[in-house]
Order: structure tokens, then sequence, then C-alpha cells
């Protein structure tokens, strides 16, 4: 074995997984038919893995949801708030979805990445059986595939672990650790009598973090007693996302098969790891090809960083691999027809990151490369050669124009306190005001007049009088119901990153490159090549249009500079803060054509911000300076009478709640509809001042919430923070929910306000 993919992506080139799942939740096609959809996906990405030559190929890195869903299941530890669902597959999607008696159990990002995963629940109770045979049913698929030694890939129990929640108890989930090893004890035991010899992967990420120093005396004993449990099992431990040294130090001493480091993330601290490594026979997974980014590798380089590696460890003992599995990237260039040659040939997808693999294989082992080969290394060196030299990725007004950002780097100059009372005097918004995160339902046919605009079958004027409907009859409906703040429902943007990225210099867009994001939901990153700048207004059109259409306060809605970055591949030729900054100053020019068009709220979404921590602390540090002020710089412009929102998701708060106050947002609402007032509490602990509105229900499950269902929520947070702080609205956007659930949900939401507002005497 020389080269090993940690992991492919599992949505199809195509979105097949996707179509299906959202017609079987819609009862439009039968279990058969998806699970047959599944089939022949992992037949085919097997098929595309063995073609490039790898030779570890995982057998169970596909999931119809998420890859944590399917590990609880599988070790029995379905929370028993779900175990009157008989049906198991049923069982599997309300865990994941909800469904009109189950709240789904809470989504959070897989560290510092935009997918999500469900976090499991643990506590007492945990009377479920192991249920290996979903993994025994994939093996054998894989075998009778024609995949040779197929691989298993887990959650690692101290990453399952540390990613989990208690519900018994305050105590974090690693306690449990002596209930829960058992189970992966027993699970081995099953896997081992799948063959005479086993290769499992247990992905450890939790390894790369600072929790890491908490779980150094727990990570011997798993290991010692995992590897222990069948000679014929074969355990590969595989971080990613940073360095791992000293997990890898203890590793070392552990009868563990092999380790996977990531050489390109990890500022160059896994060398230190390999000292650990030298002695002894242990395989070396080495992460050498970005499973997080897009840009073609430079092989030169690469091949240099393998010779150094393999100046500490033998050449014979080094695995080839990407840096982490390849679901985090797009699925191929294949079906890119649309994108420059120029920018198209800067790029590899998971597809072609395997055919580099394979290159990089025959270069560090000193074979021979075949003709096609020999061909595919001097298209990639003279792709290099070309993007460096290249005026298009290099703008000089550009590069004149970030002189002048240092001095914006700072927070509005009016306190909030000034600021917040001149709005309110200007708004005059009752406490508990309602509102909504932004979009509204994308509906087909919404979709489909979107779609013949761009493919010309239809002309601007035709498209903008349906977007102008569209945008009047949301508006109407908001009024019709009672909601207080208004938007426009975002019904000419496909997503929130890409359709700005559609409009900036220096940013590209593919037509296949989907990534997934959880369960169905995938989007689209934009791919930023070159200098960003902004050469029109993006927005004002919209906003402007709607706010005519109403009294009311209308939100003009934009993606703030961070999200922007982090939701996108971003080029790897400058340092990721260069790139954000100008980001910044094109919304900075947004936010002020805005407010000069007379839209007096201004909603700068920064759902992305915690995502792009870096996962060790040490680092944090430089990540907050310029995300903090590339913030500032967007939104500084504003005067004290523009209120500026923003909006974030799936957070942990805690760690980075200085960092939120600093943004100086006059107002943040937040995703906690899965996690009642517990965010909440750090905000009151902090003494945090700004306006806050917490979702107070999920809207990426498709149930509706009762009036009384929202009024507990809104009296839970009434018991943290007072009334005018608080506004009231759904956890993010609607676009992906139908209307029917987004009427019944909102009119309950306004409903329950009311209600609380009349029995607490606000007024």
């Amino acid at each position: 074995m020389t080269t090993y993919n940690i992991g492919f992506p599992r949505i199809g080139e195509k979105r097949e997984l996707k179509f299906a799942l959202e017609k079987y939740w819609k009862k439009e096609i039968a279990l058969e038919e998806l699970e047959e959809t599944g089939r022949q996906l992992r037949l085919r990405h097997w098929a595309y893995q063995r073609d490039a030559g790898i030779d570890s190929i995982a057998c169970n890195d596909f999931s119809f949801y998420d890859q944590t869903l399917d590990m609880i299941v599988t070790l029995g530890l379905e929370p028993e708030r779900f175990r009157d669902i008989a049906d198991p597959v049923k069982r599997y999607f309300a865990m994941a979805r909800g469904d009109e008696t189950h709240t789904a159990m809470e989504m959070t990002k897989w560290f510092n990445t935009n997918y999500h995963y469900i976090v499991p629940e643990l506590g007492t109770g945990m009377e479920g059986e192991i249920d290996a045979s979903g993994i025994e049913a994939r093996y054998a698929e894989a075998k009778e595939a024609g995949v040779e030694h197929p691989r298993i890939n887990l959650v690692g129990p101290l990453t399952f672990l540390a990613n989990a929640r208690r519900v018994d108890s305050n105590l974090e989930a690693i306690t449990l650790l002596d209930e829960i090893l058992p189970r992966y004890e027993a699970l081995f035991e099953r896997l081992a009598a799948l063959d005479t010899e086993l290769t499992v992967q247990l992905d450890e990420p939790i390894f790369v973090t600072d929790k890491v120093v908490e779980l150094t005396l727990l990570i011997r004993e798993v290991y010692n007693r995992l590897a222990g449990v069948d000679e014929r099992l074969k355990l590969y431990v595989i971080t990613y996302f940073d360095h791992a040294v000293e997990a890898a130090k203890i590793l070392a001493k552990t009868p563990i098969e092999g380790v996977g480091l990531d050489f390109l993330y990890d500022e160059g601290r896994n060398f230190e790891a390999l000292e650990a490594l030298r002695d002894g026979d242990k395989r070396l997974v080495a992460g050498v090809l970005d499973g997080r980014n897009i840009w073609r590798s430079d092989l030169d380089r690469r091949k240099d960083l393998l010779d150094r590696i393999a100046a500490v460890l033998p050449a014979e003992r080094i695995v080839l691999a990407p840096s982490c599995s390849l679901l985090h990237i797009p699925f191929t260039l294949k079906y890119e027809t649309k994108l420059s040659a120029e920018v198209k040939s800067y790029l590899a997808f998971a597809v072609e990151r395997l055919e580099e693999l394979n290159l990089l294989d025959t270069l560090f082992r000193g074979d021979e490369p075949s003709a096609s080969q020999q061909e595919a290394l001097q298209r990639s060196r003279e792709a290099l050669t070309e993007r460096r030299g290249n005026t298009r990725v290099t703008d000089a007004a550009v590069q004149e124009r970030l002189k002048e950002a240092e001095a914006l780097k700072r927070k509005r100059q009016t306190p909030f306190a000034e600021r917040i009372a001149v709005q309110h005097e200007r708004f005059g918004y009752k406490p508990l005001a309602t509102t909504t995160i932004g979009s509204f339902p994308q509906t087909p046919e919404l979709r489909r007049v979107r779609r013949e605009y761009k493919q010309g079958a239809i002309g601007r004027e035709e498209y903008e009088r349906y977007i102008e409907e569209q945008i009047r009859s949301c508006v109407e409906f908001q009024e019709r119901i009672g909601l207080e703040v208004l938007v426009h429902g975002e019904f000419e943007r496909n997503d929130m990153v890409e359709y700005f990225g559609e409009q900036l210099s220096g940013v590209a867009f593919s037509e296949n490159g989907w990534v997934q994001s959880y369960g169905s939901r995938c989007v689209k990153p934009p791919l930023i090549y070159g200098d960003v700048s902004r050469p029109e207004p993006m927005t004002v059109r919209w906003s402007s249009f709607a706010q005519s259409l109403t009294e009311r306060p209308m939100k003009g809605m934009l993606t703030g500079p961070v999200t922007i970055l982090n939701w996108s591949f971003v080029r790897d030729d400058q340092p990721r803060s260069k790139t954000c900054t100008q980001i910044a100053l094109a919304i900075r020019d947004e936010v002020d054509d805005l407010q000069k068009a007379g839209i007096g709220m201004i909603q700068v979404d920064e759902a992305a911000f915690k995502e792009g921590y870096p996962l060790r602390g040490a680092k944090r540090g430089e990540y907050e300076r310029f995300a903090l002020e590339s913030f500032w710089i967007a939104t500084n412009v504003a005067e004290s009478r523009t209120q500026i929102h923003t909006h974030m998701c799936y957070s942990e708060f805690a760690d980075i709640i200085d960092t939120i106050e600093a943004m100086d947002a006059d107002v943040i609402s937040i995703e906690t509809a899965r996690s009642g007032n517990t965010l909440l509490r750090i905000f009151k602990e902090r003494g945090y001042e700004m306006e806050i509105g917490p979702g107070v229900y999920d809207i990426h499950s498709p149930r509706i919430p009762s009036v009384e269902e929202i009024r507990a929520q809104i009296e839970a947070l009434l018991e943290v923070l007072p009334p005018r702080q608080l506004w009231i609205n759904p956890d993010c956007g609607l676009k992906t929910r139908g209307w029917p659930e987004v009427e019944a949900s909102l009119e309950h939401m306004v409903q329950a306000v009311e209600e609380v507002r009349r029995e607490r005497g606000i007024s």
C-alpha cells in the first residue's frame, strides 16, 4: 500500500444523492429507489478511486446524512426520545431533521469546516444494541465490486465523545468513556470476522485541537485496548486540519498499524511528530495534497516535502494521502464547460486530486512516469507558471486601495449606547421586535425563472418584473401577519455567498462545484483566484424597491467579508487576511450605498465567523485580529442612525464572546433553537450590552412549531435577558423551507410574541 484516500465526496458528481433524498422526504420515491441511488453512487465512487490507482479505499465513507449520525446508530446510541419510532429509517431521519412530534438533534460544524455533523446526545439509559449490519453490507458490496481490501472508516471514540454532549448532567461527555469504549470493542469483534485482515480507519481530528492536552492520559489506554481486540484488525488513527504532535508521541507507543498526519495545515509542526515515529515500524499516512482547497498542486514542491519526510522515516513506511477527506471539495472538473480555460487550468477537484496523488506517488518512488503522466506533469507545471504571471490575478487598482485600509481598521466612532438611542428614536420598534434572518422560500418556479434568465431564455425586463412580484408578495405577507422589521426575501439570490461572488472581480464560479454542507444541503463556493473588488452596487436596486413598498423598516441584506472568505475556495498565493481585507472594502462600498439609498437597517451576515477559527489557541489571535478588522472596515462607514445587524450560525460562543462584543454590531442574531437558552447565558454572564435575536425555532427541521412551543422558548430567553435587549426571529434563513410551513411558523411566532407582551405588560 503506497496511496491512501481518507474519504470521498458522497453527494454524487451531479448531486444525485441530494435529489433522491429530497424526493424520498417528499414521498415522491420509495425507500428502495433511494437505496438504489446510494448503491449506484458507491459503485461509481469506488470505480473512480480504483481507476486513479488508489490502494486503500474506504467502503463506508458514504452516508445518507452524516457519518457521526451513522456512528450513533452503529453504536446503539440513539437518544431515548426517538425510540418510540419503530422504523429504523424513519428514526434515522427524524434524529437528523425532526418530525411532527420530535425535535431534531443538535447540529454543528465539523471542526473549522462548513460541514455539519449531528451532535450525539449521551447519558443514562444507553440501552441500544451494537448494529454493524450497515458496515458489513458495505464491506461485502465493495468486495463484490472489486475493491481489494476495503477499509472501514469510523469516527474515533475520543473525537466522538469530545463532539458529543451529555443530556443527563453538566459533565462533559468524555466522562462516559468507560461506557462507550466497550461498545467500540464489541463493534471491533464483529468487524474482525469480516476478513482474514482488515484495515480500520479511526478519525481523531480532536487530536489537533488544544483539547488533546486533556486527553493525553486516555489516548494510550483507548488505543492499547482497541488494537488488542483482534490481531486481524490493522488500525490507522487519522488526524487532519493541524498538527498532532502530542497525540503522535503517545500513539507511537501503542500497537496500532499507522498514524495519519496533515503536512499542509500544520505549519511544519508535524515534523516533530515524525521524530516520535522514527523508531518502530508504524506506517505514516502522509497528508501531502490539499483536501480542503481546490488549487492545482505544485507536484515538484510536494515531492520535496516528501523527500524531507523520507529523511526521517523510510520511504517504504510512507503512504501518500490527501490532507483530509475529499468530502470538503467538489467532485470533478469533468463537467465544467463554462469556466475560463485559464482558471480551470489552476484547479483540481476530488477526482483530479486522486490523479495527482497517483502521479506524485510515481515521482516519489522513483518510478518511470508513463507518457500520460509525463503530459499531466508538464501541463501542471505550465499552469502554475501561467498563474504566477497572470495580470488578471493581480489588480493594480486593488493593490493601491489596500493602502487606505489601515486607517479603517477601527470600531464605529459613536459608542453603542449613543447609537442605539438614536436608532430607537428613528425606528420606534418594541421590545421583542419580530423579524426574520433574511431569505424566504426558493420555490421550484423561482429557481426555474432564475435559471431561464441566466441561460438567456427570458430577458432582463421579464426577469426583474417577476422578482418584483415575489418581493411585493413577500412584503405583503410579512405586513399581514404583523412582522415589525421586514426583509425583501432574497429571491434574486441563489446563495448568500455565490450571489455576491458573481458580482465581484477576481472571483470565478464553477457549474458543478458542489460541496455537501449537511444532509441534502449543498453549497457551491466561489473560486477567489485574484484580487477582489466591487465594480458596481450589488443589492441597492432590490432593497430600495422593497423599502418603497412599506413604511416599516426594511433590512438591507449583505454577506460579511469573513463569511465570504470562509465559504469560498480562497487563492493560496497570498495571505488569507489580505484577501479578506479586499472583500471588506467591497462590502464597505455596498453598506455606504445602501444607507445613502435610505436603507436604515443593514444586516452584514457573518454566519461563518467562528468557522474560520484555527483549531489551536496559539493561532487564534492573528485570525481574530484580521476578522475583526475586516468586519470593522465593512461596517464603520455606517452612520450612527444606521443600525448594523449581523447573524452567526452554529457556534459555541463561550470562547469568543469578547470578539463578538468587539465586532460592535448593534444587533446580533444567533442560532439557538436546538440548544434552548444555553448559548444566551454566555452573553448574560459576559454582560453583553448589544441587542440579540436568539432563534426561537429550528428552520432546518420540516416541522411547524406551535404557538405554545415558541412561547416557552421566549419565556426561557426572558429568564436570561430583558425584553428590551431581545429580538424574536427564526434561527436562520428560510429559503430551504416550503411556503406553507414558513407561513404557519411565522404566524405562530408573531402570535407567541403578542401573547408574551400582553401577559408581561410589554408595550
